[in-house]
């Protein structure tokens, strides 16, 4: 049996944005484990896994369809969708002007009236275009809504966004007042 670049993109995925403490890893301040310590941890859950090795993590980073992890010498960590406890620290960056976010239609309300927030997540996941929006909003709904982010507006306003990778931003929450629903 041989083990999937998908399977184990979402065991990396689990012991790196969900659930470090079941694979024994202790993340720093940043979201980095040692990627020895995360390789021994899916080796011991045998079977096709006991061959995992780094060219295999770094296949999966290669081939990848999303950029959801990134390694740095010997270390790895999760660039986005972390719900571990404690607060994972990011870089604060200037965001593109607008930024989308795709939902179900039902939540349209919340949002206008609260503004978006990271609800079991440590941050708000906003697209740099309609399309990966749009697709992020189909996990929730099959018609999701589009909402366009004023983000150059919320910046200025004192929101702090951070980057994910080449699709992804993230903020601590987005004011209703920067939120408007596409037509």
């Amino acid at each position: 049996m041989t083990l999937s670049g998908v399977d184990l993109s979402r065991a990396v995925s689990q012991a790196l944005r969900h659930a470090p403490w079941l694979y024994e890893l202790e993340l720093d301040e940043e979201g980095w484990a040692p990627v020895d310590q995360l390789l021994a941890s899916l080796r011991e859950k045998g079977g096709a896994w006991g061959s995992v090795d780094r060219d295999a993590l770094e296949r999966m980073l290669a081939t990848a369809t999303k950029r959801r992890h990134e390694l740095d010498g010997d270390r790895i960590r999760a660039l986005y969708g972390h719900s571990v406890p404690g607060r994972i620290r990011r870089r604060v960056a200037t965001p593109p002007a607008r930024l989308f976010h795709g939902t179900a239609p039902e939540t349209w309300a919340v949002i206008q009236a609260e503004g978006l927030a990271p609800m079991r997540r440590q941050f708000v996941h906003l697209s740099v275009d309609r399309e990966t929006a749009l697709m992020v909003g189909r996990r929730k709904s099959a018609s999701p809504v589009l909402l366009l982010i004023d983000a150059a507006g919320a910046a200025a306003a004192g929101a702090c966004f951070y980057e994910g990778n080449e699709l992804v931003w993230l903020t601590d929450s987005v004011p209703a007042g920067f939120i408007k629903l596409v037509e």
